[in-house]
């Protein structure tokens, strides 16, 4: 059964939660693909566009899909077809406007948000403090990106080795530490994705430890050496939950057709 709601309102919706302005300069955010005045049919939401979650869509007969990850940065210059966009850069915008399936993202809007900025510490048992790097000054516990965070039981002794374990536990697969997994832990920054910038401001704010998605070599390496302790989970697996905030977003509208897409080793539907 077709939704009252147009993928323009759908869109509209999502961008009072996450709006454009919250955005980085150079990301996208909202429709990218699709015409905004077709009503709504389902919604598949995942964390990244690609082919294999058009095909998806359309198989559940949902007419938009919904990520956290553009379908690109820099609009390619052709439009295609073909398996992958390693293959063919248009390939998934050519699948995607085939297939009739609406492309919408919310990326750095969604990273900045204040759900957001929470997810990681909820799944890791800790609890938020402040924002690392607010958007608003006048707004510490506000929206930005990085949460600085305290262990909900302080009376805990906490090294990195062990909260590295409860990353392990709480995300699958073995994290990547830099620094000493020995060393005692008692203030931690949480960061979603690349965070390169997050770790070095944790450094000037005296932080122990960066769990992250990921750290280039060339930043990992200082602030380590800095006395910051590294706990890379992996980009997707740090944005796991707000992929999957997006698909509890879009449940509450009350749709009758949403599904989510969850990318680990392989691709899986529930």
């Amino acid at each position: 059964m077709e939704s009252l709601m147009t993928i323009g309102e759908l869109e509209q919706q999502l961008l009072t939660l996450y709006p454009r302005e919250d955005a980085e300069a150079w990301d996208k955010t909202g429709l990218i693909l699709g015409d905004p005045s077709q009503p709504v049919q389902g919604v598949l939401v995942a964390l990244d566009p690609t082919i294999p979650a058009v095909e998806q869509a359309k198989r559940l007969g949902a007419n938009v899909l919904v990520t956290h990850h553009p379908p690109f940065l820099k609009a390619p210059e052709t439009y295609k077809p073909a398996s992958s966009i390693a293959v063919e850069e248009g390939a998934l915008v050519f699948a995607a406007a085939q297939a009739g399936v609406a492309l919408m993202c919310f990326h750095t809007a969604l990273d900045h948000s204040v759900a957001a900025l929470k997810a990681l510490p909820m799944a890791l048992g800790l609890q938020f403090q402040k924002t690392l790097l607010p958007l608003n000054v006048q707004e510490p516990a506000g929206k930005g990106y990085g949460a600085v965070c305290a262990f909900n039981d302080a009376a805990e002794l906490m090294t990195a080795g062990s909260l590295a374990r409860a990353c392990a536990s709480a995300f699958g697969g073995t994290p990547r530490i830099w620094g000493d997994p020995c060393a005692g832990v008692c203030s931690v920054v949480t960061a979603q994705g690349s965070a390169a910038e997050a770790g070095y401001e944790a450094v000037r704010q005296g932080v122990d430890c960066l769990v992250c998605g990921e750290l280039k070599y060339h930043d990992a390496l200082p602030l380590s050496q800095a006395g910051l302790t590294v706990i890379e989970l992996g980009h997707d697996k740090s944005e796991l939950p707000l992929a999957h905030l997006l698909y509890e977003v879009v449940c509450s509208m009350g749709f009758d057709n949403v599904g989510e897409m969850v990318q680990d080793a392989n691709w899986t539907c529930v």
